[in-house]
């Protein structure tokens, strides 16, 4: 299991995404101000479980903005998704834990790469550690 919260983890982060160049990416765009996101917090942590496989990383969106890219974050959670091949979804969902669990199992190596969110994570997590 690998969770990691990017503003107080990010050198580990950073050195876990270097070891683990495959694993799939679940990141969370939040803000602490977000009542949503802090009802949201434990449910996507409690997400690592069913998730050993992944890394799965909260990003504070004002806390760390270059790992936001040129990305205009208006609605929360924002939830971006990465295999090895590059984005497979970026974008709000409703906070429902379960909606994330069906989608993350949905996801395959076969799965289509999409052209959004703010780039490759573990690019902008390694320039920021």
């Amino acid at each position: 299991m690998a969770l990691f919260n990017a503003q107080h983890d990010l050198t580990a982060l950073a050195a876990h995404l270097q070891a683990e160049p495959d694993a799939l990416l679940i990141a969370c765009f939040c803000a602490e101000w977000c009542k949503t996101c802090q009802q949201y917090q434990p449910a996507f942590e409690a997400l690592a479980t069913q998730f050993p496989q992944a890394c799965l990383i909260w990003i504070d969106i004002e806390e760390q903005p270059e790992l936001v890219g040129d990305e205009d974050i208006e609605d929360f959670p924002t939830l971006l998704i990465q295999n090895e091949n590059g984005t497979v979804f970026y974008g709000p969902m409703l906070p429902h834990i379960e909606h994330l669990a069906r989608l993350v199992h949905s996801i395959s190596e076969r799965s289509p790469v999409v052209d959004a969110g703010p780039g490759d994570l573990r690019a902008l997590v390694a320039a920021a550690a």
